[in-house]
């Protein structure tokens, strides 16, 4: 099951988390802050139960979550969930048909919970056109518009396909040009980025203050570019970390899409981001 089923099968519908820097602040400026974790990694743990995996994450040492699905339990039961927990969950994945009729609903939803950014993660294959991605700048603006009014943020989570010349043109640097950043801020995805030949600390330096999140998963060698998890492949991660601050990075969201081991990949990866300088 790819992103946007997933999402579109158990998301019920998605602010106001405060907004740390990804780098911690006074004496330890060479480290990460809060830790995030993308919780489309342990969906499956998540479809049986979302309090235990999120006791789970939480004692793995995250301090923040990124929420891909609420598998049927209201906004209210969420949010205390994680205030139990001590988590924050700054932002949430939804797909193009959320942004229609129940954008509304779904940015209730939001506030309730806790999130300050709803993140469109898919654009389907039919779509992907120079037109389809015209209309999608529109959608995009729009409901980052409303977002914005209610208090919230809307953004666009990169895949490898945006990277992929269509009628000559770009389709991410057009998605750049043509959607406002006070409506549409941009989620990198540092392996999907850089899996389609681009450069997440080119992109950071080039467009400043445009990229508040990082979805952080590594990459192995070639020919297979194989997903690993976070310190285990070949990704540099100091240097992504230090243009995030040219980039204007916030949240750093760790995800492995299908791992084998859930558990390990969100404790290796803690661990090594843990211990991080740069």
């Amino acid at each position: 099951m790819d992103r946007r089923t997933f999402i579109g099968t158990t998301a019920g519908a998605l602010l106001t988390s405060s907004a740390t820097r990804v780098l911690a602040s006074s004496a330890d400026k060479d480290r990460l802050g809060p830790i995030g974790l993308q919780l489309y990694t342990v969906r499956e743990q998540m479809k049986a139960s979302v309090p235990q995996t999120l006791a789970a994450v939480a004692k793995a040492g995250y301090k923040e979550v990124e929420f891909a699905g609420y598998f049927g339990h209201p906004a209210a039961d969420i949010r205390k969930m994680l205030d139990d927990l001590g988590l924050k969950a700054p932002s949430s994945h939804v797909q193009m048909a959320d942004l229609g009729t129940g954008w509304g609903a779904m940015l209730d939803y939001a506030k309730t919970v806790g999130h300050e950014y709803l993140v469109c993660a898919w654009i389907d294959a039919e779509e992907r056109t120079l037109p389809g991605y015209k209309k999608i700048a529109a959608r995009f603006n729009e409901a980052g518009e409303a977002a914005r009014q209610q208090g919230l943020k809307f953004g666009y989570h990169n895949y490898f396909f945006e990277f992929t010349p269509t009628d000559g043109v770009l389709p991410y640097d057009f998605l750049l040009r043509e959607c406002d950043p006070q409506n549409v801020a941009m989620e990198i995805d540092v392996f999907w980025m850089k899996k389609g030949g681009a450069d997440p600390v080119t992109y950071m330096k080039n467009f400043p203050g445009r990229f508040p999140m990082l979805h952080v998963k590594d990459m192995g060698p070639p020919p297979e570019f194989a997903m690993m998890d976070v310190g285990k492949g070949t990704i540099d991660w100091k240097k992504i970390f230090e243009a995030g601050e040219t980039g204007g990075v916030k949240h750093a969201f760790v995800e492995h899409d299908e791992t084998k081991d859930p558990d390990e990949t969100m404790k290796a990866s803690y661990r090594y981001l843990r211990s991080l300088r740069y």
